[in-house]
């Protein structure tokens, strides 16, 4: 067995790949009318047939859980928050923070209330302290990662 992608019921799909498009930079890759493939293989589907599959009826799906997430890595974070805040009507989950390994994250909804998670590249991340002073040990420790992973961000 091999597992394909994650799928998203979407309420508007077509307002859901404009999102997905300008704010994260996803393009369709496949469409199929009432499903597409986004590249890195986000699927979307209507949430009509979404619901016709499941035998589902109106207001049994329900959008906005905080149980799950699809995480991003961006490798110019800086960027990302500048183009985010050029972006009309993005909803945070919280603003830019910094885990206590060093990555920094932002999270938010698409427009149904899916939560995305976009986070510093953590070899960004590794070199980052690196360029700071900061030996391959200490990056190893504050990153709490093996001092191999360390080790293959500096080549």
């Amino acid at each position: 067995m091999k597992f394909q992608n994650p799928l998203l019921a979407v309420t508007d799909l077509k307002r859901s790949i404009r999102f997905y498009r300008e704010v994260l930079g996803l393009r369709v890759i496949q469409d199929f009318g009432a499903n597409v493939t986004l590249t890195g293989g986000v699927c979307l589907q209507t949430l009509d047939s979404w619901q016709e599959f499941l035998g589902a009826g109106p207001g049994d799906i329900r959008f906005g859980g905080r149980a799950a997430e699809l995480y991003f890595e961006e490798d110019d974070f800086d960027g990302f928050l500048a183009k985010l805040s050029a972006c009309p009507g993005i909803s945070y989950v919280h603003p830019p923070k910094e885990h206590r390994w060093g990555q920094r994250v932002v999270r938010l909804y698409d427009p149904d209330g899916h939560i995305l998670e976009v986070g510093e590249n953590m070899k960004t991340v590794c070199r980052r302290f690196l360029d700071s002073g900061m030996t391959p040990e200490q990056t190893a420790c504050r990153m709490d990662v093996p001092l191999k992973f360390v080790r293959s961000c500096m080549r």
